[in-house]
């Protein structure tokens, strides 16, 4: 899937073989409405909640395309295959709309349940059993457990086959996209030399995510109540306050990554954002021809898509890690 200025596209290949695709203008979802989340640190939000909002929608392009009968490979006789059962096309707009919103919200909970709240419990219970007094330690430990579920949980996920073809996926969507930053045309040969990571990843943003956070909550009051006792309470106002504050830590983070973006070949830049590139290996795996080529299909949709495409505009990536939006 490729995001560009004003529209978005998604790609895929049906059983047959053949890559089908779709191109809309941004202007029909409620979010590329939203002009004011487009403002400098609202926009770390926006990535987020864009990237799950039209992740999301084209999933269920590809998972209608696989079960469409029009698209089912022929058997040896020449005749259509028999398809799977699909009813995806009897269910009403309205109720799509509310499974794809209800998907967010049940994603947004697992995320907060799984990167906040069990650190911070974990912490918790290392605090009280060590009877520590500074809170920062307290503090550090809670960023450093978040780090090691965060890796622990894209390098599992990748073990898995599934998994591990969406990885490939990513990695052709990164080498398309490098293709047309590097002034290339985009065409299979110039996409193959292309490397498979890249700045403005999603990847990239979720670990200065993590990073700033680090710097950030660590010196933040863990106990910003006094005189509440209650260790339950407690763990529950940090989480909040987390919470709270996180939005900013991305709004940050994102502003990071766009500067990353434009001054990508400078040393320090890249420095700063090894870590980031780095963890792209876990991300990333290298597609073979038949996935660049369904990336380039998407990605040359937008490209067509844009009437007077603007040289200060970047054509993004929007795949399953890949957060960051222009």
């Amino acid at each position: 899937m490729m995001r560009s200025p004003h529209y978005f596209a998604v790609a895929c290949r049906a059983p047959n073989g053949e890559i089908v695709s779709r191109v809309e203008p941004l202007s029909k979802t409620w979010i590329g409405r939203q002009r004011w989340l487009k403002l400098p640190f609202l926009r770390g939000s926006l990535a987020i909640l864009d990237a799950m909002t039209l992740g999301s929608q084209a999933m269920r392009f590809a998972s209608n395309i696989q079960l469409d009968p029009a698209y089912q490979p022929s058997s040896p006789n020449g005749e259509p295959a028999e398809a799977k059962p699909s009813t995806t096309s009897t269910v009403p707009k309205g109720v799509q709309d509310a499974g794809v919103g209800l998907a967010m919200v049940l994603g947004l909970v697992i995320g907060v349940l799984l990167f906040v709240v069990i650190p911070n419990a974990v912490a918790e219970i290392w605090h009280r059993s060590f009877h520590t007094t500074d809170y920062r330690y307290t503090n550090l430990i809670t960023e450093f457990i978040k780090v090691t579920l965060f890796l622990g949980y894209v390098y599992g996920i990748g073990r898995l086959p599934e998994i591990g073809r969406i990885y490939m996926y990513h990695g052709a969507e990164h080498k398309a996209i490098n293709t047309l930053e590097s002034h290339e045309s985009l065409e299979m040969e110039y996409c193959l030399r292309q490397t498979r990571l890249h700045p403005r990843c999603g990847t990239s943003f979720a670990v200065v995510v993590l990073l700033l956070s680090l710097i950030l909550f660590t010196f933040v009051p863990r106990y910003p109540i006094p005189n509440l006792e209650n260790p339950v309470l407690q763990v529950l106002v940090r989480i909040i306050l987390e919470v709270l504050i996180l939005p900013l830590v991305a709004g940050f983070a994102y502003e990071a990554i766009r500067i990353a973006g434009k001054f990508r070949n400078a040393s320090l830049i890249r420095a700063v954002f090894w870590p980031g590139l780095m963890t792209q290996y876990l991300t990333t795996k290298e597609p073979d021809e038949s996935q660049i080529e369904v990336a380039l299909t998407s990605l040359k949709l937008v490209v067509e898509a844009e009437e007077q495409p603007k040289e200060a505009e970047v054509i993004e990536p929007v795949g399953v890690q890949a957060l960051s939006e222009r």
